[in-house]
Parts: structure tokens; C-alpha cells; sequence
């Protein structure tokens, strides 16, 4: 099957055939057809599959019957809504449909949080078709008027799991609320666990489920490894040493803090790497910023929270690295994901201490897979204690040698060269003064730890003769 059997309209088909299209992948060749047919779906294909293009070809194919080129706002009004979780997954959806759609009269537009509004608001005024939004953003501009959703015909939730599991619900049914009860309902994520699929139904009527993979399964094409390391301190040394051992020069780095990836970004920096972070606690356009850069070379190694795990498309990325193995199984998919893409080869490579085995086990469990544990081998460091083994079961430390300095090893100003500061602490000998006190040594130390209270005392200020003071 290619996509001209499809029988798109001819700008959709000059689009698709301009990025490269030719042939549908699975996802896309059992979910076009369907959408195409106003059913419910509820998708789940591996991450890298071409999701977006399975549910934006048919719905822009079945909005071109109001496609008009009317400078009218009111002849553009929101007839596809589509939620992504998050404003990146959101700005990668807008980039996708933007190019199908630029040969076709449809407008799109995007709204999400963490950028200015007015740039948003002066978009929407202008009218559009299909509207990309992240939940948060669409309810502000719904309560200032600025969007109506009372013609949607079709509504996508993408990346349904994280939609519905992590907080969104209260936004995603009070935006629902809003919607006309005729309309085209879509679902589509990496995962989909059993309680979500049982939500999902609830509001999905007589949805078609479309798997082209085992459930929750892991890209065939990505090469998988867990080092086993001692510490999260050995932690930062074993992602300096991987980047440089096998010559990664674009690589993901996950961890599961805001503070734990700033720090990790700073430490790479540091040995000379280009890194930098990007998490939540960054502005929205810190954010595009550093993505930018990522896609274009300047930084070479992303350390990011799941923020990034999800929906970013960035053209064949040769390695992920778990600094942190996530909390939800789930989350490690989406992770994984990010490698390996649109059949291409990938590396993914995780870090696991002694605590994080609890982790590990419920990975392999989602999986269905076990994985191989390797012990990394570290180069030894040489400013670390040194422990020479004295028998079997003791092990005595040797500590490092103070460095000898010489008078002529620094000139600095103010900086003394005298060896006499240099020498460790030496108790003086009180030899000399028991001998002058006749041999009392008792004396000595009494005079010199337990002085007499009255030495200590300060003498008494003269009294002034008014008040009764000696002339």
C-alpha cells in the first residue's frame, strides 16, 4: 500500500509527496482508512512510528469540503481540536500539520503555556480549522473569550496515557464539556495501560482499537545496556566516560529531578562538553531555545527531565542515556523511544545503583523482557584514598602525601613562600620551662591551661571624685 491509495486531495498529496512520503507505516496503514470513515479510534503503535500523520492526513482529507479562502474569521472556525500534554509534543504536532496543510486554504494554529498570550490571541482572531493546544492554555483562552469550540467535529487526545494519568483529567472533561456531542473522537499513545483503556471508554463511543505492536513493547532496532555503578556520584563520572568511549556526539540524557538535570548539564559543561538542560522550571522560549541548538548541532548532549520524553521528533538521534531509570515503567517506552526512529538503528543505555533495582523489575515486567546487567569499569581516578589490603578480611587506608612545596613554587602577592607555614602542627616543648620551675610539671601545666581567674579579670575603671573617687 503507498499513500496515493489513499485518494488524498491533490494538495495533501503534493505535501506528503514533497516531505518524502511513500510508503505508510503500520500505525498509519490500519489507522488512516478508519479515521477516514468518522469512526472512534483508539490507537497504540511504538513511539517513532508516525502516529501524527495517522490521524492529520484523514482529518485535514475530511475537513476540505469547508476549505475556503474567505478572509473572514468567521468562515474559519475550530473544526479539529487536537490536546497534546505537553508544549513541545504540542509545537511538534503544529510543525507536522502546518506542512500537510500548506497547500490547502485550512488554517492551523497553536496555543501553549509559558509564552506570552497576545501573539496567541492575534492568531486565533484570525480564524482557524484545526487548533493544537495543551489544556491549561485553551481553558485560559476560552475564559477570555478568544476560541469557541461549538463546531469541533473531531477531537485527538495524543499521547492519551499521559492526557488522562498524570492531572489533566478535571481540564480534559471540563474542555468536553464544551464540545458538540456529534463528533470524531481519537486516541493515540506509545502505551496504554488497562485502567486508562477502561477510562478511555468511557467517553469513546464504540471506538476501533488499532495495535500494531505488542502492548507497551520496545523497539526491535534499538540496542539496549543497564551499567550497574555504585553511586550517583560514580553516576555523573560513567556519563562523561560513555560519551567519550563510544564517541556519542548527540545524545539525550534523562534524569528524573529539574535540580538533578541543571546539576548534570553544569558537571558536563565542565569536562568540556556542550550541554545543556531543558526541564520545567526553564521558560517556554529557554526551552525552544535549547531544543533549537540540540537540532541543530550547537549542544550535543541534552539533559532533560520527561518533560522532552514525549512526541519530540528529532531526526535520527543515535543514543538516549538513562542517568536516572524512570519511576513509571511506562515513562522508560517513551524514553526509548526518542532513539531508533522511522527504522533506524539506536542506542539506549541506562544507569542503575543498588536502589534502583525496584525500578528495573518493574520495567521488565511492563516489558516483558529481561534485561542484561553489565558492571561498568570506570578508569581509576587518581586523587581518590588509595587502600593497600593488610589480610583477608581488613583493609587499612593510606592516606595521599601532602604536597612538598618549595619557596620558588609560587610568587604570588601576599603569598607567603616561608616553609614554616607549610610544615604540619607541632606541640611546643615545654622542657625548657620545667626545668626553670625547678622540674615542677604540674606547676607548668596548671600555669599554662588553668590561669588564674584574677588574671583574667579586667582591672576596675577609676571611680570620678563626685561620685566618691580619690582625688
Amino acid at each position: 500500500m503507498q499513500f496515493s491509495d489513499f485518494a488524498f486531495a491533490e494538495p495533501i498529496n503534493r505535501a506528503i509527496a514533497e516531505m518524502g512520503y511513500s510508503l505508510p507505516t503500520p500505525i498509519q496503514a490500519q489507522a488512516i482508512p478508519v479515521v477516514l470513515q468518522g469512526e472512534d479510534v483508539m490507537g497504540a503503535a511504538q513511539t517513532g512510528t508516525g502516529k501524527t500523520a495517522g490521524f492529520a492526513l484523514p482529518i485535514l482529507q475530511r475537513l476540505m469540503v469547508h476549505a475556503n479562502a474567505s478572509v473572514s474569521p468567521a468562515r474559519h472556525p475550530v473544526r479539529a481540536l487536537m490536546l497534546a500534554p505537553t508544549r513541545e509534543l504540542a509545537d511538534q504536532i503544529y510543525v507536522n500539520v502546518r506542512d500537510y496543510a500548506k497547500y490547502t486554504p485550512l488554517r492551523v494554529a497553536v496555543v501553549f503555556g509559558g509564552v506570552d498570550i497576545k501573539p496567541q490571541l492575534a492568531s486565533l482572531r484570525q480564524g482557524c480549522e484545526i487548533l493544537i493546544a495543551t489544556p491549561g492554555r485553551l481553558l485560559d483562552h476560552i475564559e477570555q473569550k478568544s476560541v469557541t469550540l461549538t463546531q469541533v467535529q473531531a477531537l485527538v487526545l495524543d499521547e492519551a496515557d499521559r492526557m488522562l494519568d498524570m492531572g489533566f483529567l478535571p481540564d480534559i472533561h471540563r474542555i468536553i464539556r464544551l464540545l458538540p456531542l456529534e463528533r470524531q473522537n481519537l486516541m493515540f499513545s506509545a502505551t496504554f495501560s488497562p485502567e486508562i483503556r477502561k477510562l478511555a471508554e468511557t467517553f469513546l463511543r464504540n471506538p476501533k482499537l488499532i495495535e500494531v505492536a505488542r502492548r507497551n513493547a520496545l523497539a526491535d532496532n534499538v540496542e539496549q545496556t543497564v551499567y550497574r555503578v555504585s553511586s550517583d556520584d560514580q553516576k555523573r563520572s560513567a556519563v562523561s566516560y560513555l560519551l567519550k568511549e563510544r564517541g556519542l556526539s548527540q545524545v539525550i540524557v534523562f534524569t528524573n529531578t529539574k535540580i538533578g538535570a541543571s546539576r548534570l548539564a553544569r558537571d558536563l559543561a565542565r569536562e568540556g562538553l556542550s550541554a545543556d538542560a531543558i526541564h520545567g522550571d526553564k521558560s517556554q522560549q529557554d526551552r525552544l531555545t535549547t531544543l533549537e541548538g540540540f537540532k541543530q548541532g550547537r549542544v550535543s548532549v541534552l539533559v532533560a527531565t520527561d518533560v522532552a520524553a514525549r512526541g519530540l521528533d528529532i531526526a535520527e538521534l543515535p543514543a538516549v542515556i538513562n542517568f536516572d531509570l524512570p519511576y513509571s515503567p511506562e515513562d522508560y517506552v517513551h524514553r526509548i523511544g526518542r532513539t531508533g526512529r522511522a527504522g533506524a538503528s539506536g542506542v539506549a543505555l541506562s544507569l542503575m545503583t543498588q536502589s534502583d533495582e525496584r525500578y528495573l523489575t518493574e520495567i521488565e515486567k511492563l516489558t516483558k523482557r529481561k534485561f542484561e546487567i553489565k558492571e561498568l569499569a570506570l578508569p581509576t581516578i587518581h586523587d581518590t584514598p588509595v587502600y593497600a589490603s593488610n589480610t583477608a578480611s581488613q583493609a587499612i587506608r593510606v592516606p595521599r602525601q601532602r604536597p612538598q612545596y618549595e619557596a620558588s613554587a609560587r610568587k604570588l602577592p601576599g603569598y607567603s613562600t616561608d616553609p614554616f607555614f607549610f610544615r604540619p602542627y607541632e606541640p611546643s616543648d615545654i622542657a625548657p620551662l620545667t626545668s626553670a620551675l625547678g622540674g615542677a610539671t604540674e606547676a607548668v601545666h596548671e600555669h599554662i591551661v588553668k590561669p588564674s581567674i584574677s588574671a583574667l579579670r579586667k582591672p576596675a575603671r577609676p571611680l570620678a571624685a563626685l561620685l566618691g573617687g580619690k582625688r
